[in-house]
């Protein structure tokens, strides 16, 4: 059974990518799903016709899945994430321009100033003061520029981001799971009223009001599963991969000189992180359209789900010969699929990165001294197996003196 609260994901992974393309696993639910963790397996499956994320078309097993199952949140979303072929792609073109590089490009001041006002908070600590980097700058930026983003107004910020934290824990029973999934409900329903009678210039006015005029409004299952996508999306992951960065730079030190010397840059650093510890492991669920031949012995029949590890690709040997479970920001490829692969590849990755390299400059540019508060001691995982990062991390801004 994969463990779904995720205490060692990528450990995890590397024992089921020992023992071949595919392996089945137990979900919870029970549910039974073809595990995915070889870079070249999983490449092949996300550009495959014969593989959909269509629950309602591909998965016949839908109909014994236990009301309250955990991962029903995402698995069992009306919105263009669980849509597949030509109904995939007219869904993803509506959303894609919200994210595209030059809309994001136009939000870098806004982003900026958020991280100049966090670290300045932190710079003001006394000397020799401790402070949880996820909770005092990863978060708070990441909420800040999503909730900027679709204009979610303060009132509801955090009753909203404290939802989507709970879902992505599914180690809880299926009356937790009921209770959890009903609150994500309610609050983005709040949302989608709230901006119903106030539209503005947002993400999800614009949702609600189809840019096209041959466009149908989306219904409303399909605007909140929409919503869910994008924002738990674009919340969770800069979080993650902003704390696993900020850990590696601080376990070592060579890479940080590297850096100051002009030898290494941050996008060595960033796409580097992403490849040995990407923040989004699994995004269940996709199927078999057909039966599919992997090879050595493994067949995929029609209608079986499959899970697919993204975050483990990028420490296949087979892709990264070269210690592949060594940070390295210096080794010449960075190959990774942490974002994805072919048309469901994420549509927030440019925003993510450029999250993670203003607050990485900001944070080092302003706090030269920056430390662990206990060094040598790795940090706990967030409880889950869908996201992947460091539930906590804490820091020295400015050591004492």
């Amino acid at each position: 059974m994969l463990d779904p609260s995720g205490r060692a994901l990528l450990a995890e992974a590397a024992v089921l990518r020992a023992q071949g393309p595919a392996v089945l696993v137990e979900l919870p639910g029970p549910v039974h799903a073809w595990s995915v963790t070889r870079h070249s397996v999983i490449e092949a499956l996300t550009t495959d016709p014969r593989v959909s994320r269509d629950f309602r078309r591909h998965w016949p097993g839908r109909t014994e899945v236990p009301e309250g199952w955990p991962l029903a949140a995402i698995a069992f979303q009306e919105s263009f994430l669980n849509a597949y072929g030509e109904e995939h792609r007219r869904l993803r073109r509506r959303n894609a321009p919200a994210f595209s590089p030059q809309r994001v490009e136009r939000m870098r001041p806004n982003v900026q100033a958020a991280a100049d006002r966090l670290v300045a908070a932190l710079a003001a600590l006394p000397p020799g003061t401790s402070a949880d980097l996820r909770e005092t700058v990863a978060k708070p930026l990441t909420m800040t520029v999503i909730c900027d983003l679709f204009g979610v107004p303060d009132h509801l910020r955090t009753p909203l981001i404290d939802a989507l934290e709970a879902i992505r824990d599914y180690s809880v029973s299926p009356e937790r799971g009921r209770v959890i999934q009903a609150e994500l409900l309610h609050r983005l329903t709040e949302l989608l009223q709230y901006k119903r009678e106030h539209p503005a210039p947002d993400l999800t006015s614009d949702l609600i009001l189809p840019s096209e005029s041959d466009q149908e409004p989306m219904s409303e299952p399909e605007l909140i599963s929409t919503l869910f996508s994008l924002i738990a999306a674009g919340y969770e992951a800069p979080i993650d991969l902003i704390a696993s960065a900020v850990h590696f730079l601080l376990t070592h030190p060579d890479t940080l000189a590297g850096i100051r010397q002009g030898t290494l840059d941050w996008d060595d650093v960033i796409e580097e992180t992403l490849r040995i510890d990407g923040p989004v492991m699994h995004v269940p669920l996709r199927y078999a359209v057909e039966d599919i031949d992997l090879g050595e012995g493994v067949v995929i029949k029609k209608g079986d789900p499959i899970i697919i590890a993204f975050a483990a690709a990028g420490r296949d040997p087979e892709l990264h010969p070269e210690n592949p479970d060594r940070f390295d920001p210096a080794r010449a490829g960075k190959k990774h699929l942490a974002f994805g692969h072919g048309p469901h590849y994420c549509l927030g990755a440019y925003l993510a990165r450029l999250e993670a390299r203003i607050a990485l400059t900001t944070l080092f540019a302003e706090l030269p001294d920056l430390a662990l508060t206990h060094p040598g001691q790795q940090p706990p995982r967030v409880t889950s197996m869908i996201v992947n990062g460091p539930e906590n991390l804490n820091i020295i801004p400015r050591p004492a003196t």
